[in-house]
């Protein structure tokens, strides 16, 4: 959001009136309206006519433009402050003692107006936390006597079990006591891949959470697969990975920015001295020889030109731009604080799943040995059709499209083997699908080019597994999460625009992180990252770059993008929470906008700094001329508005802009 809004108008999305939350909006259209009516009127109207016909309309547009200003320089009177709200009033009232009424109005239309907009951004930390809310469930099936209960999560207590059924949310932290599943935990740890999660063999002398191994640990809010678990609590629900992240997020999202600290020294020294000068100037006929009407006209005058409505109006003017323009392209910016910076930025931290990759896994390989390709293909796609994991689904369903393959039911009794992989029966002799620990289990060889050929696939981040049928090892199959199409030429397009670090961040195993980093064209990749890692991660960059934006997707990525100078969301893929925790939101899905955000940022970073000189500049002018009388009214009315066109004119080039 703007600077000045988020630290100088907290008051300003609670603004709700006759129009609801919105009327704060419409009130500044209004403004805007009646504003253009006794425009028109006196504009196009008789010296005959009365003064009223046009004055009403624009008493009436000062009405609905000053109504919430003149309520936030109040409320900032009342502790002890002045602010740019009191100014732009005075400014206003001084504009119409001496009768340029269409440039209070128009000062009033167009501050109001950024001014309403930009509040619309104030509400992301209350919606972001809510959002993260949502992802723990509300209940748990708690078995107490050997009789099973559902009960509140907030209920649940140490060492209390819970009953989790096939895929549904799980209740609480802990660790699996009995049963295994295959755990969909991409909510916390961002994995691409189900987890399989097995049983611990002994809950006596249990270590601390975050020492049990992982294979027994299961997180509030992930999602069970198939196969029903009891889980022993070990956390209460104030203190799960859940509560932990919102912690997170709410504490930073209130954190202010250097930028709106050094916004609010500013008003501090330079609306009172303003107040001061003007207030001198009125008695300036006891020091030079004018009468009381001459001094009072001229403190009015310097009134007007010390108001710094262009500089009011020269970030929301150019964040507006910027942000209409970007919605054009299908591109959510949450406001002028995440255009503003984006526009410095050199170092991305992207989270890997749905961001770089597509989110969902692939058959990579295909390896017969001694067997044919056709004959691997279509034992592995019977057998594979049978089960329920979702590793099964996607090869079953990526060799049905390769092969053209139908069902033939030539496969039966597949049994999972926890961590190791599957058996079944194929043509009446028995198939077993998994990691090398099986194939030795059950006796058998594992070729040397095979073995070989593998550890090049899982050094190169795939998921590999050897099938053996008949008690001979016949081929390796592998399937990975991979690059999105669009990946490659969108990293080569932020390096060619000045981005010099890009960076993944992921839960997945460093192989997998490092393959797809030397896939794609990354700088950097940095793998098997839990939430609070990600944050630590995030603060390293920081250090060592000073800005940087955080690209994710997830529920996981939540603490990360708020702890980021800005965060940028995925859109169809991303989560509630990181749509709302997120600064820009790209809504299309698509990687490849990136590049035009971050040039849309830049373009109106220069257009903001122009801006902020120009009206600066017109003060600066404008204020001394006054006060030594060495101008009239007219002309510091016609530079004082030429400036406000000018800086508006420059914004408006912002709805052009189109990446080279």
């Amino acid at each position: 959001m703007a600077e000045h809004s988020k630290d100088n108008h907290d008051h300003s999305h609670d603004h709700d009136g006759v129009f609801g939350k919105r009327t704060e909006l419409y009130f500044s259209i209004l403004c805007g309206v009646f504003l253009l009516i006794g425009f028109l009127i006196q504009t196009l109207g008789s010296e005959a006519q009365s003064m009223w016909l046009y004055l009403t309309p624009f008493i009436i547009s000062y009405a609905f433009g000053g109504y919430y200003i003149t309520i936030e320089a109040y409320d900032k009177i009342k502790q002890g402050g002045f602010e740019i709200d009191f100014l732009m009033i005075a400014a206003a009232i001084g504009a119409a003692y001496i009768g340029s009424w269409a440039e209070g109005a128009l000062l009033l239309f167009l501050f109001s107006l950024g001014h309403a907009l930009e509040s619309y951004a104030m509400n992301k930390a209350k919606k972001s936390i809510e959002a993260l809310g949502d992802l723990s469930p509300k209940t748990a099936l708690r078995k107490r006597d050997g009789k099973i209960e559902e009960v509140p999560v907030e209920e649940l207590k140490i060492n209390d079990i819970i009953v989790v059924k096939p895929n549904s949310k799980i209740s609480a932290d802990g660790v699996i006591i009995k049963g295994s599943s295959a755990i969909n935990q991409a909510s916390i740890t961002g994995e691409s891949m189900p987890i399989d999660k097995t049983e611990i063999a002994s809950i006596d002398n249990l270590p601390q959470f975050t020492d049990i191994d992982a294979s027994n640990v299961v997180f509030t809010g992930t999602i069970n697969g198939d196969g029903s678990i009891e889980v022993l609590v070990l956390k209460l629900s104030h203190d799960s990975t859940v509560a932990r992240l919102i912690k997170m997020v709410s504490e930073v999202e209130t954190q202010k920015s250097p930028t709106q600290r050094m916004t609010k020294k500013f008003e501090k020294w330079y609306v009172p001295i303003v107040i001061l000068v003007v207030m001198l100037l009125c008695f300036a006929y006891l020091v030079v020889d004018e009468p009381f009407g001459d001094s009072l006209y001229r403190a009015i005058t310097v009134l007007v030109a010390g108001s710094p409505c262009a500089l009011a109006i020269s970030t929301p003017s150019a964040v507006l731009s910027g942000i209409a323009r970007a919605a054009q392209k299908g591109v959510l910016i949450k406001g002028g604080k995440a255009l503003e910076d984006l526009g410095s930025i050199t170092t991305i931290a992207f989270d890997k799943t749905g961001t770089l990759t597509e989110g969902k896994p692939k058959l990579t390989n295909l390896v017969p040995y001694k067997y044919t390709e056709t004959g691997l293909a279509r034992l592995v796609f019977e057998v594979e059709s049978l089960s329920n994991h979702p590793l099964a689904k996607a090869i079953a369903k990526d060799l049905k499209l390769l092969y053209v393959l139908d069902h033939e039911n030539m496969a039966s009794n597949i049994n999972a083997i926890q961590g190791k992989g599957i058996s079944a029966t194929f043509k009446e002799k028995t198939v077993y699908i998994g990691n090398e620990k099986l194939m030795t289990d059950e006796g058998m060889t594992i070729a040397p080019e095979l073995r070989s050929e593998m550890k090049g696939m899982l050094q190169g981040g795939h998921t590999a597994m050897l099938v053996a049928y008949n008690n001979e090892v016949v081929g390796l199959i592998s399937v990975m999460d991979v690059p999105r199409k669009t990946a490659v030429a969108t990293l080569k397009r932020l390096k060619e625009i000045g981005i010099k670090r890009m960076v993944m961040l992921t839960g997945d195993h460093q192989n997998v992180g490092d393959a797809i980093a030397q896939q794609i064209g990354l700088t950097e990749a940095k793998g098997n990252l839990l939430p609070e890692d990600k944050v630590d991660a995030i603060k390293g960059l920081m250090k060592r770059d000073g800005k940087i934006a955080m690209v994710g997707d997830g529920v996981n990525d939540a603490p990360a993008m708020a702890y980021s100078t800005v965060s940028v969301a995925m859109g169809a893929a991303g989560s509630d929470v990181a749509l709302e925790t997120a600064d820009v939101a790209l809504m299309s899905d698509k990687i490849e906008m990136l590049p035009f955000v971050i040039g849309l940022s830049r373009a109106s970073k220069r257009i903001i700094t122009q801006n902020i000189w120009i009206s600066m500049g017109v003060v600066a002018l404008l204020v001394p001329t006054t006060i030594l009388d060495l101008t009239n009214i007219g002309l510091a009315v016609a530079f004082h508005e030429g400036s406000t066109l000018v800086v508006v004119i420059n914004a408006l080039r912002l709805l052009a802009y189109s990446e080279k």
